[in-house]
């Protein structure tokens, strides 16, 4: 896509996402509409949203038993999302079900593991290997399954894009050179990210906290 930046719109009112997205449209690709905003406003708020003309990115983050994630991606075919996200540690048979129940325009991503984990989160979930490692399983784990691609974090793109050459890489918690980190762990800037293969860049608070939101989308823009 020309402008591989989807705005983070987890605001708490309507009216404020969909003022910040008109308002940033001109330098953004697409906007990401998380669990907040989802269960805040539902397909009325995606429906609000999908009229300013940008693709949805429907950051859900499934992750149930296959009949269940095939079932909830059918009931989202009426809101013709653009990229729909699935955790992979759900499993192969969820991945596939997740796949063949999205609709036909829309790309189904597994997340692999949150950028606001590091190593130490996920030693304590039992799981011995290094993050680039773990990231890196689960992203061959996804393309076995017939998803589109993955998330993950800026840290580890290049590798799984190395690993997986056709793919569709979301990369998340992203900042802007001299950023604040916030809640994020593993983070790098967007353009770097870009570099790297990624294909969407979700960026959030940099823009939706800017004094001129519009200002800070194009700022970035200007570095890809």
């Amino acid at each position: 896509m020309s402008n591989p930046i989807f705005l983070a719109l987890d605001v708490p009112r309507l009216r404020d996402a969909v003022a910040l997205a008109e308002n940033a449209k001109a330098h953004i690709g697409g906007v990401k509409l998380g669990l907040e905003f989802f269960n805040a406003h539902g397909a009325h708020g995606v429906h609000m949203l999908a009229q300013l003309g940008l693709p949805i990115f429907l950051d859900l983050k499934l992750h149930d038993i296959p009949n269940t994630v095939a079932g909830a991606m059918q009931a989202i075919h009426v809101l013709e999302p653009a990229i729909v996200t699935v955790h992979a540690c759900g499993g192969r048979a969820m991945m596939e079900d997740a796949k063949a129940a999205a609709g036909e325009n829309t790309k189904v991503v597994a997340v692999t593991m949150l950028t606001s984990l590091d190593e130490r989160d996920i030693q304590q979930m039992g799981i011995s290997d290094s993050p680039s490692d773990h990231v890196l399983r689960l992203a061959e784990l996804a393309h076995r399954a017939g998803l589109d691609g993955a998330v993950c974090s800026g840290h580890e793109i290049k590798s799984v894009h190395n690993q997986w050459k056709d793919g569709f890489f979301v990369v998340p918690g992203l900042r802007p050179e001299g950023g604040a980190s916030g809640d994020q762990k593993r983070v790098v800037t967007p353009r770097q990210a870009r570099d790297d293969g990624a294909s969407v860049l979700v960026i959030g608070r940099p823009i939706s906290r800017a004094e001129d939101p519009a200002e800070a989308a194009r700022a970035i823009e200007a570095t890809l």
